[in-house]
């Protein structure tokens, strides 16, 4: 069992920054570790990639504002946005799969509003 606990979710306004983590007791460290984000009754969307090996990939509507990180002591994933916009509002997961199951934390909400 994969437990991923996101934090860092918040209201910020637009043009601002918010830094997500995820978090695992598990060492993730040689597996693809992903952000996505959904709105209520959408699809979840792909945000940011990162593989085992340093490869990362982003989302389209987010590529240039966002990074994705790993800090393997910490057993940690982080997301850096940058530049919000109210589109950006959602709740964000993480995601990995291991051993053919596909595991997702609760979620963080990031609302971006003046």
């Amino acid at each position: 069992q994969v437990q991923l606990v996101e934090s860092g979710g918040g209201l910020v306004q637009p043009g601002g920054s918010l830094r997500l983590s995820c978090t695992s007791a598990t060492d993730l460290s040689f597996y693809t570790m992903k952000w996505y984000r959904q709105l209520p009754g959408e699809q979840r969307e792909l945000v940011a990639g990162s593989g085992s090996g340093g490869s990362t990939d982003y989302g389209y509507s987010v590529k240039g504002r966002v990074t994705i990180s790993r800090d393997p002591t910490k057993k940690t994933v982080y997301l850096q946005m940058n530049n919000l916009k109210p589109e950006d509002s959602a709740t964000y997961y993480c995601n990995v799969v291991l051993g053919g199951f596909s595991y997702w934390g609760q979620g963080t909400q990031v609302t971006v509003s003046s």
